[in-house]
């Protein structure tokens, strides 16, 4: 479906020749002297590089539609995540690879949406924390409560974060999916 560039919005996404872009910022110039034009930054769906991409006022692109379904995480079969639909009840496979470091955040039962472009996942969206339960740290001694002070944890995923000093063994944790730190204890 073409769209114009004087109807982009933050969040669209753009197949383009050089592949799938989310807009991630855009702005409409009209210089003084000569036509108007649109200021993007776009970001790559597949690598997350960002690039940045002038366009004539009224230019035509051509927009992605973007199937985003909401799926449980039931479990893992080697190195693949098995994933089901939860409104056809569909089972999916889903490589590691595809799923980025969403998979750092993903527990049995947790449920996830995926983003597809036709058949291919280009995308996870989890929710902005997720608790987890720390499987192995350093014990906390009496004395530890230094401020600011960290450790590294490893939870139950396979994810390392620093945590505070006070945080023992088989506690859960609060996690930032997006930038992968600790938040607070559950």
């Amino acid at each position: 479906m073409a769209v114009s560039t004087n109807d982009l919005r933050n969040g669209m996404t753009l197949d383009l020749p050089e592949g799938l872009f989310n807009v991630v910022e855009f702005q409409h110039v009209k210089p003084g002297k000569g036509g108007a034009f649109v200021r993007t930054k776009l970001k790559n769906q597949r690598t997350g590089a960002v690039i940045e991409r002038t366009y004539r006022a009224d230019e035509k692109l051509e927009q992605a539609i973007i199937d985003k379904r909401e799926m449980q995480f039931l479990y893992r079969d080697g190195a693949d995540y098995v994933f089901m639909d939860n409104r056809s009840f569909e089972q999916l496979q889903v490589s590691t690879g595809t799923l980025g470091g969403s998979a750092n955040f993903l527990k049995e039962g947790d449920d996830a949406v995926l983003q597809f472009y036709g058949e291919e996942i280009v995308g996870v969206d989890l929710p902005a924390s997720v608790e987890l339960a720390v499987s192995e740290t350093e014990p906390g001694l009496q004395g530890d409560r230094v401020s600011g002070a960290r450790k590294p944890a490893t939870l139950e995923t396979g994810l390392v974060v620093q945590v505070p000093l006070f945080v023992n063994p088989g506690e859960r944790v609060k996690v930032d999916t997006r930038s992968g730190e600790y938040l607070t204890r559950a």
